[in-house]
């Protein structure tokens, strides 16, 4: 097979794995409506913590309507999807299909976030209506790539935790850490615009809030020119750190997997 040919090839598995995985959620639709809600929770506490504590601050309403809607298109499920699979016994099955074991996670992950932003949507906007938020079409274009690599490195992140599987039966507690750090870390506990000078600019440089704030603050016009730009840099560069951790625990884990048997 080309090079070229490749590509194309996992294109066509990847589209064809999402179109297979939207079927399968659709069915199960009551299912992620309650995922939904449940993602729902920590932004619209956040909202009523902060709107009660700061009335009037149209900015803090305008970050935590956008919080809600970037949690919900960059929320990953591996500990679900993938780690179970690995204490099932399917991860072996995988290894043998004709095609990266990878791609039809990403299928699955893609599928469930686009049920999540349709089932999302309404409370979206019921959300922004009741709390008056105005939002600029300039600044929402500028969160979009903001948000695609949001939900990129939160893939990888928790993909990466979730092969944890291989070694321990905790792999569910260790993307919870995850996720409780971005709760604390990426934004969501509080914006990192209330932070001391020194501290938000080391939380900027975390990957927390890569995953989860730096889109909202983008979208809601929190950010200047250049820092939406060095929001993109520390973005990408998390992109390509996680990317590679991935694929080294990928290595070691497919190893000792088959070493003991899988």
């Amino acid at each position: 097979m080309t090079a070229a040919v490749q590509p194309i090839r996992l294109v066509r598995l990847l589209r064809l794995g999402i179109w297979r995985n939207s079927v399968q959620w659709w069915s199960l639709r009551s299912f992620v409506i309650t995922l939904v809600i449940g993602q729902a929770v920590t932004p619209l506490l956040g909202l009523l913590v902060w709107s009660s504590a700061l009335p009037g601050n149209s900015g803090i309403t305008s970050y935590y309507v956008v919080l809600l809607a970037v949690q919900l298109l960059t929320v990953s499920y591996e500990h679900h999807t993938l780690a179970n699979e690995i204490y099932g016994g399917e991860f072996a099955a995988e290894l043998v299909k004709p095609r990266p074991v990878v791609v039809d996670l990403l299928a699955t992950n893609l599928a469930i976030r686009l049920w999540h932003l349709l089932f999302g949507l309404p409370l979206i906007v019921l959300v922004g209506l009741l709390a008056s938020v105005d939002l600029a079409l300039p600044q929402l274009l500028l969160a979009l790539p903001a948000v695609l690599l949001a939900g990129s490195i939160r893939f990888v992140f928790t993909y990466t935790l979730a092969l944890t599987a291989i070694w321990t039966q905790r792999a569910h507690g260790a993307v919870g850490m995850g996720e409780t750090l971005i709760f604390l870390l990426g934004g969501t506990a509080a914006p990192l615009t209330f932070l001391p000078g020194s501290l938000q600019e080391v939380g900027r440089l975390l990957p927390f809030w890569s995953m989860l704030g730096a889109p909202a603050e983008i979208a809601a016009g929190s950010l200047s020119t250049p820092g939406v730009v060095a929001a993109y840099g520390v973005q990408a560069a998390w992109l390509v750190v996680l990317t590679g951790l991935a694929a080294v625990v990928w290595r070691l884990g497919v190893r000792r997997f088959t070493a003991v048997g899988g």
